[in-house]
């Protein structure tokens, strides 16, 4: 599909070439690689290879958005992965909101993934089904579900506008990953907000409980709503995430 609409300024992907140890981020539903730059930076900073794509259809423009499909996305993060694999011999998986759900994705399907890191990683969000049952004629568009943020200085980089067709894709994707959780096998961190306006916080445990990883943690964010890769939590998750990569990269 070929773009329509200009790249957001501040919505552009993020590449550095370091190490032999790669980093592929993933960023969320109707997002920007601005939500996952901060995290991109420091990994890149500590000597990682980072890859932070734009999932197609995101990044420009709502209309554009909704031309996509879950299929599309998973297409932006393959690619991006395998950018990491001709540069890396070890590959971890970071992922926030949707970029979580696309995370597990992969995990299912490349058990040469080293270990992946989720922040609000959703699996199960009832209300878009509710919504798309709900009686009379369901909206075009819908507000806005970007900037879900404790810290009032901050603003995510989203879309004002919300395609219903978007959240049907997203709702499939969920379904799909769900639906294979037992085949994720390697490391996980799993960290969740215990205040989300966005993906309900049992999400985490439904992943937890789902993976069959003989390693894996929650690790519960106190001061932080749905983006807290770019809220008070967010020093704390580089750091927690850099150790986790430190352990697991052999």
């Amino acid at each position: 599909m070929r773009e329509q609409y200009p790249v957001l300024p501040g919505a552009e992907p993020f590449y550095a070439e370091h190490g032999p140890v790669g980093v592929l981020l993933v960023h969320g539903f109707t997002g920007t690689p601005h939500s996952m730059r901060p995290l991109a930076q420091a990994y890149a900073k500590a000597g990682y290879t980072v890859c932070l794509p734009r999932l197609k259809g995101h990044g420009t423009h709502y209309k554009e958005m909704e031309q996509t499909t879950f299929h599309d996305w998973i297409d932006s993060v393959e690619e991006g992965y395998e950018w990491l694999k001709e540069r890396c011999g070890t590959i971890f998986v970071t992922g926030l909101s949707m970029g979580g759900t696309l995370t597990l994705y992969m995990a299912e399907r490349y058990s040469s993934i080293r270990g992946i890191v989720l922040i609000n990683a959703a699996i199960d969000i009832p209300a878009i089904r509710t919504g798309m049952a709900a009686e009379g004629e369901v909206p075009r568009y819908l507000d806005s579900i970007g900037s879900d943020l404790k810290d009032p200085e901050a603003k995510e980089l989203s879309y004002e506008e919300t395609p219903t067709a978007s959240l049907v894709q997203l709702d499939g994707l969920m379904e799909l990953v769900k639906s294979e959780l037992e085949r994720v096998a390697c490391p996980a961190l799993i960290f969740v907000s215990d205040e989300d306006h966005v993906v309900p916080p049992e999400n985490a445990d439904i992943i937890f409980r789902g993976i069959q990883s003989s390693d894996k943690e929650i690790v519960r964010l106190e001061n932080s709503y749905h983006v807290a890769t770019l809220d008070y939590d967010q020093l704390f998750i580089i750091e927690r995430s850099l150790q986790f990569f430190a352990k697991h990269s052999g």
